[in-house]
């Protein structure tokens, strides 16, 4: 829940950084998308210990429960299901790595573009009349942040009623 927080948060940032350059804002749109990168960047450190703990004891490290990576190390016992429904949990698992994997590094390629527009921002190359770069990769930032709003509910919330 608090990496949607921080998601939407960022998305308002972004906005804001959009907006400040339609009105030839440099200073202020170096800011919002310093702000945008920031709260990225909280989202991806979040998320580099929430897959620690459930990869690092597929190693051997970490103090954590049961290897969650599927595979033959695979260990739904700490999960509290049932013997016969590791496959499908398995299944989850796989499903729930590739979408957020596939997330996080669209977040990962959007953070450097995003510094490479706030550059040129602050080197003055936007105005009112031209912006188009920071609006395109502000919906860039938009689209991914929404795929989370669809992720979220989906691998975290439901089946937890």
């Amino acid at each position: 829940f608090f990496n949607t927080l921080v998601l939407i948060a960022s998305s308002l940032t972004m906005a804001l950084g959009v907006h400040s350059a339609a009105l030839g804002r440099s200073k202020r749109v170096v800011a919002w998308l310093l702000a945008t990168v920031a709260l990225g960047s909280v989202f991806l450190g979040v998320k580099y210990f929430e897959y620690g703990e459930k990869i690092a004891p597929c190693f051997g490290v970490g103090a954590g429960p049961g290897c969650l990576v599927p595979g033959e190390h695979f260990d739904a016992s700490v999960l509290h299901v049932a013997a016969d429904m590791a496959p499908q949990t398995q299944i989850f698992y796989s499903l729930y790595f590739a979408m957020t994997g596939l997330h996080a590094l669209h977040m990962i390629i959007g953070i450097p573009i995003i510094l490479w527009i706030a550059h040129a921002a602050w080197k003055g190359r936007y105005s009112p009349a031209w912006h188009t770069p920071v609006e395109i990769v502000g919906l860039y930032w938009h689209f991914v942040d929404i795929i989370w709003i669809f992720l979220f509910p989906l691998l975290y919330l439901m089946g937890r009623h």
